[in-house]
């Protein structure tokens, strides 16, 4: 969490550099957290500098999500 806070990232390509696990799909970034076992959608609006967390879940349940 506090990357998240102190990051001032301007596109994709920063946040990826900090997170070289993280995709893209559609208007979401999807983080991949706890080894791969848990993901993260979230919004990222890179203008206004704020991450809006759309749903967290298990790898598992990640495969049922409807992005």
């Amino acid at each position: 969490m506090h990357v998240i806070e102190s990051a001032a990232w301007n596109n994709p390509a920063e946040l990826k550099a900090t997170f070289g696990s993280v995709s893209f799909v559609g208007d979401l970034t999807l983080f991949n957290i706890g080894g791969n076992k848990f993901r993260i959608a979230a919004f990222v609006h890179y203008r206004e500098q704020i991450v809006y967390v759309k749903r967290i879940g298990t790898h598992e349940e990640y495969d049922k999500w409807e992005l």
